[in-house]
């Protein structure tokens, strides 16, 4: 088994929502700096001794990592890393697809006045963290934005798993302004949905919605084969 007190680098994030957020998080950056690498076998004891914090919390951030397909969970209370696939972005973004764009047209041709103008603030939202190019304010209000579209469209149960599925995408690696996508072209991206919304026109919201998710996805997908190598 191998020891964690080999790999010094590996630290605690500080402001993660929750300690379980901050060990899954200083995980992620074990893995993408190569300091956690896969076929080694990790020891959770030692990981909550190196992080400084309790088993608790190791356990439950390694368990969402697992969910995520980052990790794999070992009988011998270890575990070890699995490298991300693309084809774990594209299972995600597929569900994505059956969920999202449909909503968007629901949301256009069914949403209150109230519903539209949140959703017009929180486009607005976006714009004012893109402007100050300020990533710790423009993603909570870009899932804002899909989280009030999905419960505009009155699907709460698709707002609860487009939650979680993007939480999973967040595990599995970068955003997409890792590779140089800037925050102005993704709330660009954005626009069209909310016009076609706010105009009531449900099919230009729902190909709108598409376009972008497919954007999106084609983008983490093509980063994690870029990782992954020949």
């Amino acid at each position: 088994m191998s020891n964690m007190l080999l790999v010094p680098s590996l630290r605690l994030p500080t402001g993660a929502p929750s300690l379980a957020d901050a060990v899954a998080q200083a995980v992620r950056d074990g893995v993408a700096s190569g300091e956690l690498v896969p076929d080694q076998t990790y020891s959770v004891y030692q990981l909550a001794e190196l992080l400084g914090v309790s088993r608790s919390p190791v356990r439950e951030g390694l368990l969402r990592l697992a969910e995520a397909g980052l990790v794999a969970i070992r009988r011998n209370r270890g575990f070890s890393v699995l490298p991300p696939r693309a084809h774990d972005i594209e299972e995600i973004v597929e569900i994505r697809l059956a969920i999202e764009p449909p909503a968007a047209r629901k949301a256009a041709t069914r949403g209150t006045d109230e519903q539209h103008a949140a959703i017009r603030a929180a486009l607005a939202a976006m714009a004012d963290a893109a402007g100050r190019g300020d990533e710790a304010a423009f993603w909570p209000a870009d899932r804002a934005l899909h989280d009030l579209l999905l419960r505009t469209a009155g699907n709460a149960r698709a707002a609860t798993i487009v939650a979680q599925l993007r939480s999973t995408t967040a595990l599995l690696g970068p955003p997409t302004t890792a590779g140089g996508r800037t925050l102005a072209q993704i709330h660009a991206e954005h626009e069209p949905v909310v016009k076609a919304v706010l105009a009531r026109d449900g099919a230009a919201a729902e190909r709108a919605m598409r376009t972008h998710l497919e954007t999106t996805g084609a983008l983490l997908m093509a980063r994690l084969t870029d990782r992954a190598g020949p």
